[in-house]
């Protein structure tokens, strides 16, 4: 999980296999849509065997917003 370092502080979910690209990308305006113009801090991160895996849990995460608050917040 990616927090913006905006006042909004606002929270992506993504999965990747090159973690420091991916993150790069997303800071040079080159990642998802969602993730163009700002800044991003890595927060959170879970490393699955299988993409069917990765991608499962990024959608629990995603959906779950109780928990992105916890891990927004540090309180996990």
């Amino acid at each position: 999980m990616l927090k913006s370092l905006d006042e909004k502080n606002t929270t992506y979910v993504g999965y990747t296999k090159d973690l420091k690209k991916r993150i790069k990308l997303h800071n040079n305006g080159r990642g998802a849509k969602f993730t163009r113009g700002r800044k991003w801090k890595l927060v959170y991160k879970e490393k699955h065997l299988s993409k069917h895996k990765a991608i499962f849990r990024e959608y629990y995460i995603k959906k779950n917003r109780k928990l992105r608050n916890q891990i927004k917040n540090k309180i996990i």
